[in-house]
C-alpha cells in the first residue's frame, strides 16, 4: 500500500475527529440549546452536507489545471479548521451559524477531490478498493473519536459551545500540518509524469459525456436524493428506540465504529467481485435501516442494529464509489472527475435534509420515515436500471 495512502489516511483521522466533535454536537446544539424547529436544523443540516457541492468540482478543475492537488487540499483543509473558531461567535443566530457551517464545509469540498486523486493515482487500479478502504478505516477511526471527545467534553464542562469548537480547531490544525509535511503530489513508484498538457474547463465539463461516469453520477444521485442525513437518522432513531437523550451525541460512535471494522473488507471483496455491486449492496443495507426506524420503542437491540446497518451502509459505499469511479476517468482529469460524482451526490443530500426537514415539521416520525422508504425504493430502481452488471 502506498504512503501516500497512509499519510492522508493520518491527515483524515485527525480532521474527522474535529469534524465528527461538531457533528456529533450540532443536534444538541440546534435543537436542544438553541431551540430551532426541524425546518431550520433540516436546512442548517442540508447546508452542512451540500455546501461542498459546487466547491468540489471548483477544487478538482483548479488540481488538475495546476497539477498540485496538495496545494489545492491544504487550502480547503485549512480553511474547515480556521472555520471552527468562528462558531461561538454566532451565539444563537441561524443565520450566522449557517454562514460558517457553509464555510466550514467549503473547505471540505475543496480538499475531497484532490486528497481522492491523490489515493487514486498513487494506487495501481485493481487495488483501489483496498486503498480507499484503507484510508476510509483511518478517517473512521477518527470519526470514532469525535464524539467521545465532544461526549468528555460535555459531562466535564457542560453544553457549552466554546470549548467543543476549540477542541475541534486543534485536532483540525493537527491535521494540516500532517499534510503539509508528510504527504507529496506524486504518482505510483517509478512512474514519471505525463507531459504538461493544460487541462481546460471545456475538457472539464464535457466528462459527462463518457457513458459510463454520466450514468454513475446519476445513479448515485438518485440514491443520495433520497437518504436521511446522518443527523436526522440519529435523532430519528434515538426517538423510536426511546434510549435517553444523553445518549444522542454518542449514536455517531456506533456508526462509526461498524463502518471502521468494515471498510478495508468489503472495499476488498469490492475489488474481487465489482465495485458497483458492492456500492448498491450498501443501499439495501440501508433500505433496512429505514424499516427499523419505523418501529417504536425496541431499546437498545433495536439502536445496536440500526447502528450497524448504517455503519455498514456507509463501509460499502463511501470508498467504494471512489474507487469505482476512478478509473473512468483519465488521469489527468482524475480530481475533476471524481469531483462530478461527489458533486451529485452533495447536492442530492442537500435537498434530501432539507425536505426529511420539511416532513418531519409537518407529519409523524413515522410517516416521513415511510414516505422516504418508498422514495428510496424508487431511486433503487432507477440507480439499479441505469448501471447494469459488474464492473470487469
Amino acid at each position: 500500500m502506498p504512503a501516500t495512502v497512509f499519510a492522508l489516511g493520518s491527515v483524515s483521522l485527525l480532521t474527522d475527529v474535529s469534524a465528527e466533535m461538531v457533528t456529533a454536537f450540532l443536534p444538541v446544539y440546534l435543537l436542544y440549546t438553541l431551540q430551532l424547529g426541524y425546518v431550520q436544523f433540516g436546512l442548517l443540516d442540508g447546508l452542512y452536507n451540500g455546501a461542498t457541492a459546487i466547491l468540489r468540482l471548483v477544487g478538482g478543475y483548479v488540481a488538475d489545471r495546476l497539477r498540485r492537488p496538495k496545494l489545492v487540499a491544504m487550502v480547503g483543509y485549512g480553511g474547515s479548521a480556521l472555520m471552527k473558531l468562528a462558531f461561538p461567535l454566532a451565539g444563537g443566530s441561524a443565520f450566522g451559524i449557517g454562514g460558517i457551517l457553509a464555510a466550514d464545509r467549503a473547505g471540505k469540498g475543496l480538499r475531497t477531490a484532490p486528497r481522492d486523486a491523490l489515493i487514486s493515482l498513487a494506487t495501481p487500479s485493481n487495488r483501489l478498493g483496498h486503498a480507499f478502504g484503507v484510508h476510509r478505516a483511518m478517517d473512521t477511526f477518527g470519526a470514532l473519536l469525535g464524539p467521545l471527545v465532544t461526549f468528555w467534553i460535555m459531562s466535564e464542562l457542560g453544553t457549552g459551545s466554546s470549548p467543543v469548537f476549540f477542541v475541534s480547531f486543534c485536532f483540525a490544525a493537527l491535521g494540516f500540518i500532517v499534510l503539509a509535511a508528510f504527504v507529496r503530489d506524486g504518482r505510483r513508484s517509478g512512474e514519471p509524469l505525463p507531459a504538461r498538457n493544460p487541462v481546460s474547463l471545456r475538457a472539464c465539463l464535457g466528462l459527462l459525456r463518457e457513458r459510463r461516469l454520466r450514468r454513475a453520477t446519476i445513479a448515485a444521485g438518485l440514491l443520495g436524493l433520497a437518504t436521511i442525513s446522518d443527523a436526522f437518522v440519529f435523532v430519528v432513531l434515538q426517538s423510536t428506540t426511546a434510549v435517553p437523550l444523553s445518549a444522542l451525541p454518542l449514536l455517531p460512535l456506533g456508526t462509526a465504529l461498524v463502518f471502521l471494522l468494515g471498510a478495508i473488507p468489503l472495499g476488498r471483496v469490492a475489488d474481487r467481485i465489482g465495485r458497483w455491486p458492492v456500492f448498491f449492496g450498501g443501499h439495501m443495507l440501508l433500505l433496512g435501516l429505514y424499516a427499523l426506524l419505523l418501529t417504536s420503542g425496541g431499546g437498545y437491540p433495536i439502536l445496536f442494529a440500526g447502528l450497524a446497518l448504517h455503519g455498514l451502509f456507509y463501509a460499502a459505499t463511501d470508498g467504494v464509489l471512489m474507487a469505482y469511479a476512478g478509473p473512468l476517468v483519465p488521469e489527468q482529469l482524475r480530481a475533476s472527475g471524481l469531483a462530478v460524482v461527489q458533486t451529485g451526490q452533495a447536492v442530492a443530500r442537500l435537498i434530501s435534509s432539507s425536505l426529511f426537514g420539511v416532513l418531519l415539521a409537518n407529519l409523524t416520525k413515522g410517516t416521513s420515515v415511510l414516505i422516504t422508504l418508498c422514495v428510496f425504493v424508487v431511486a433503487l430502481s432507477g440507480a439499479a436500471a441505469l448501471v447494469r452488471g459488474r464492473q470487469a
